[in-house]
């Protein structure tokens, strides 16, 4: 998750710990040209379709008037989060674990321990957020819903508590010199985030019935609601279990530092990366397969591609809402309850007459 992730030394490594492993003047972590090429193909995998699925999601969302609910906004701030982590943590933290040597100075350093973990908090309050927005509109589908206004004073709240969350990261964090390598290290003061780095990841929510009368327009809303809230819970526990290993790596090296110095540890460490990393590119393979209208997107985004084909079903599925019939049921029942108030009004002035 962060650059003081080493194959053998724990994210709170201090400068005495590592000064004890790094007495050696030779990299005991270079590896077979092979190994690095296999690697680098598996991490590129994740920063070419991480960047290409997010960046597809948020013009999916941003681009079209449809898609701008609640719930999609907080879905372009996971898509931004996500594609951030991958974008500014995978390659640097691949460089960095392939021969555990920092090449990009101490400013990097702090950066690399910060914003990365930034990303990471502000997906989670994000998952969080789609969450209780889910529960208030299926279990109280008549109540307002968040005002744009609203929903962007809670996205800057979550990244605004993710920052202060992230920063202690950035100022403990430095560069230490190992000949022959550089190591990028937090230094944390005393025991402090020594022993129980574990981490929440939050819960789906569902919800039951509408209360008052369940005409056909309330249940078809609520069948949506639900599509979208089982959608969400595939989101959150992929994400679960893509992060899992890597803080089990850590949680068991605060208690036994000796599976650090094993031979195998730092293949094990690269594969863990790479599954944490990897939880950046699900979640537009996630929407593409369980929503029609992401789906529609996807296909209007890449139909430039010869074997993808857009029609003008997708087209309307963006771009057209399904509010006027609403408002004509609502306008037909008005004339109704005009017309039948004239017909009673007649009928008692011709009863008078």
């Amino acid at each position: 998750m962060d650059a003081t992730s080493e194959p053998r030394l724990s994210s709170n490594l201090s400068s005495e710990d590592a000064d004890d492993r790094n007495e050696t003047s030779t990299n005991v972590f270079e590896q077979p040209g092979w190994q690095v090429a296999l690697w680098a193909i598996a991490y590129a995998l994740i920063v070419v379709v991480s960047v290409t699925g997010n960046v597809t999601v948020i013009w999916i969302i941003l681009a079209h008037r449809r898609m701008r609910t609640v719930t999609n906004y907080f879905i372009v701030n996971l898509a931004f989060s996500d594609v951030s982590m991958a974008a500014f943590n995978t390659v640097f933290n691949f460089v960095y674990a392939l021969h555990n040597d920092w090449y990009f100075g101490l400013g990097y350093c702090r950066f690399q321990n910060f914003f990365p973990i930034t990303a990471m908090f502000s997906s989670i309050y994000s998952m969080t957020a789609i969450a209780v927005d889910r529960y208030m509109a299926i279990i109280y589908p008549l109540k307002p819903r968040l005002s744009s206004t609203s929903t962007n004073v809670v996205i800057g709240v979550i990244w605004i508590v993710a920052f202060s969350l992230a920063f202690p990261q950035c100022f403990y964090s430095k560069t230490d010199f190992y000949s022959p390598r550089t190591v990028c290290t937090v230094d944390w003061p005393g025991d402090f985030g020594g022993k129980h780095q574990l981490s929440l990841v939050g819960q789906a929510l569902w919800g039951s019935e509408i209360p008052g009368e369940a005409s056909e327009h309330y249940q078809n809303q609520i069948q949506a609601k639900r599509k979208v809230v089982k959608m969400m819970i595939v989101v959150v526990v992929t994400f679960a279990l893509c992060w899992l290993p890597f803080h089990l790596y850590f949680i068991l090296g605060s208690f036994n530092k000796d599976i650090y110095k094993q031979k195998y540890i730092q293949q094990v460490y690269l594969a863990i990366f790479w599954l944490a990393m990897s939880s950046t590119m699900y979640n537009p393979l996630i929407y593409y397969c369980l929503n029609q209208r992401f789906r529609s997107g996807f296909r209007r985004a890449f139909r430039w591609c010869p074997f993808i084909k857009a029609s003008e079903k997708d087209k309307m599925e963006l771009q057209h809402t399904r509010t006027f019939r609403m408002t004509r049921s609502f306008q037909m029942d008005s004339t109704t309850m005009q017309r039948d108030s004239t017909e009673r009004s007649t009928t008692t002035t011709l009863m008078k007459f």
